[in-house]
């Protein structure tokens, strides 16, 4: 058995179809052809140059690595992480063989059952080394560095949350296989990983709201911050103007859970920007939120926001320069420049 990567594209576009259909896709545009019948690399080398003539070399070795693992290397049993565009992790059991389907709509000619075993995990509840391996910009891989597999698959029991098992060492030559070579490391989400797990560490529960009231603070807004306990739906009323007599008038309800977010929390705060004459809200949570609640935001559009986990780090570090010298001291943060990776020639 193995733990692999497959990508849902480049930006997560395929991602719902994943989900919806229980299956993994080999997304590479325009590869429509039966990729089962070859007998060896140098086969498939073929058909990339046929399909792909402006591919460097380079690349159609590093492609065809990655092809060649999704058709022959993956088995029924191994488990597969896919990224989300949410910023957590989908986990499923393979349960089927390399099919094609020549009628697909481009590009999803390949493909393989999977059954999900937990979608939306955070990606805080994997361990850094895991993560760094996942933010690979290879589209399909195997993970196999410090015991990887045997420490993803311990999570299954202990609610989705690592273990602590100590990493087991493997030799160099058995860290990388060949559909990884050549494959470089988003260091951007490796970054902000690193940010998730700080702010995580200093402002769980309560101490979320205190970050969300600093942001809007930065933004220009005066805030009434609830007493802890009970709030009836508003943690934090912002507004504009000195003493907070201008519009929008927006009430806030944060939630720090690791987990998604039910409908019924929505509603409530809805309910609360009546009660309190408020123009707009936010819904800010952490682990993210349930379809129930994504369904409604196109209706609610004019109404209410919601900020995940990825939309707060963003408001983070967007007002980072504003905050409070108390708050940055806690989350202290250094700005480096580093080179562009270019976009991958290949299509997806």
């Amino acid at each position: 058995m193995a733990l692999r990567l497959n990508r849902s594209g480049r930006h997560c576009e395929h991602e719902d179809k994943f989900l919806k259909e229980n299956r993994i896709y080999l997304t590479w545009g325009g590869l429509d052809r039966d990729l089962g019948k070859l007998k060896d690399r140098k086969d498939l080398m073929a058909v990339l140059a046929e399909v792909y003539p402006k591919f460097k070399h380079f690349h159609r070795v590093q492609n065809s690595g990655q092809i060649w693992a999704f058709i022959h290397r993956m088995s029924p049993g191994d488990w597969v992480c896919v990224p989300s565009k949410r910023k957590t992790i989908h986990v499923g059991e393979i349960t089927g063989q390399y099919t094609f389907v020549a009628n697909a709509k481009d590009p999803y000619y390949h493909y393989r059952t999977v059954k999900w075993l937990e979608t939306d995990i955070p990606r805080t509840n994997f361990d850094q080394d895991i993560l760094n391996s996942l933010g690979a910009f290879t589209t399909i891989c195997q993970i196999k560095r410090n015991d990887a597999e045997a420490r993803v698959r311990a999570m299954q029991t202990n609610g989705w949350k690592s273990v602590g098992i100590k990493a087991k060492p493997v030799a160099e030559d058995e860290g990388v296989t060949d559909e990884e070579t050549g494959g470089e490391f988003d260091l951007e989400q490796i970054a902000r990983d690193q940010i998730a797990r700080l702010i995580i560490s200093k402002f769980s529960n309560h101490g979320m709201e205190d970050l969300v009231e600093a942001i809007l603070q930065a933004q220009g807004f005066t805030t009434y911050h609830s007493d802890k306990g009970p709030d009836g739906g508003k943690d934090i009323l912002a507004a504009p103007d000195t003493l907070g007599f201008g519009r929008p008038r927006i009430c806030v309800q944060v939630k720090s859970q690791a987990t998604p977010l039910e409908r019924p929390v929505l509603d409530q705060l809805v309910g609360t920007m009546q009660d309190v004459q408020a123009d707009q809200g936010l819904l800010v949570c952490w682990g993210g939120f349930k379809p129930t609640i994504k369904r409604e935001a196109s209706r609610l559009f004019f109404k209410v926001r919601l900020w995940d986990q990825n939309d707060l780090i963003d408001q983070f570090l967007a007002n980072y320069d504003k905050l409070d010298e108390d708050l940055r001291a806690e989350l202290p943060l250094k700005r480096i420049w580093t080179v562009a990776s270019a976009e991958e020639e290949e299509k997806e």
